[in-house]
């Protein structure tokens, strides 16, 4: 069992108060200041600053913080991979962007678990920050994410090769068209993600190396859930750059058209991230199979 001092400096950290930890505990709210003063003498470091009646993490803090919620999702995996060794199960925790929330992967992990009814997967959605920080963390197993980052302890599994499209109704004058220009696109009503998504930066990136800021162009609406988005589309309500695998059940029965943008090659890889010593390869390039094949159904 984890030392109990960890599992109040995480209430506290994210409660932000050390009466709602106590409570979240069950224990007073004296207990929990003895386990964080504690802790603090035992790492030689001060991890709240607790001046003005707030709870504020400092610099060491943070760190502390790290590596306690790396250490609880080492013995959360624990735990899990002894039950399951008894079960003879396999549990995973995958997470996904909201962008890959919305095309084949969740129905391929899905097909994935029927042909192998041992495997368990439990699937969470959140930002690409969110989700590179509980895979370091031990709290997801992988994650399905757009592009890469440079840091040694992540390796990457190649799923997919997508790329942007702009979406319109199939009433649109441009669903019969080949290409939009730049141009063109500046007078259509564009409903857009939110601006820490992927899918906008990499859209608003691609504007800048052509000399073009996203305030040329007429975004009416901003909002982060596809579906909605897809809906408002369909409606013709306005136009959107989304990734083209997002598309691709509203392509298949007509329901939406998509075309390139001229001098826009906004193309970008889908990646299984994982931590280095994963070691379930075969799983993981059975997942890709299962994806891959799933795909093929929207051919």
């Amino acid at each position: 069992m984890l030392d109990p001092k960890l599992y109040s400096l995480l209430q506290v950290y994210e409660c932000g108060s050390f009466m709602a930890a106590s409570r979240k505990l069950s224990i007073t709210q004296p207990a929990v200041s003895h386990h964080i003063k504690a802790l603090e003498e035992e790492l030689g470091v001060t991890i709240f600053d607790r001046r003005g009646g707030k709870v504020i993490l400092t610099r060491e803090g943070e760190e502390v913080i790290q590596c306690a919620r790396k250490m609880l999702g080492l013995y959360r995996n624990l735990q899990q991979d002894l039950r399951d060794r008894k079960q003879r199960l396999s549990h995973l925790t995958i997470g996904v962007t909201h962008t890959a929330e919305s095309n084949p992967i969740a129905e391929a992990l899905a097909h994935y678990c029927a042909q192998n009814d041992h495997v368990m997967i439990k699937m969470v959605t959140g930002t690409i920050k969110n989700l590179y920080n509980k895979l370091k963390s031990y709290e997801i197993d992988l994650a399905i994410v757009e592009g890469r980052i440079a840091d040694p302890a992540i390796r990457y599994l190649l799923m997919d090769t997508d790329y942007l499209v702009l979406a319109v109704s199939v009433s649109h004058p441009f669903a019969k068209r080949g290409m939009v220009t730049l141009d063109e696109l500046k007078k259509e009503r564009m409903i857009l993600r939110l601006p820490n998504s992927g899918t906008r930066n990499l859209f608003t990136a691609h504007l800048e190396s052509n000399n073009l800021s996203l305030s040329e162009f007429n975004v009416i609406l901003e909002l982060d859930n596809i579906a909605t988005i897809k809906d408002l589309i369909r409606r013709d309500l306005g136009v959107s750059i989304l990734p083209k695998s997002v598309c691709l059940d509203e392509l298949k029965k007509k329901k939406i058209a998509v075309l390139p943008v001229e001098n826009l090659s906004m193309v970008r890889e889908i990646n299984i991230a994982y931590q280095s010593d994963f070691t379930q390869m075969d799983m993981l390039h059975d997942i890709v199979s299962c994806y891959r094949e799933t795909l093929r159904h929207y051919q």
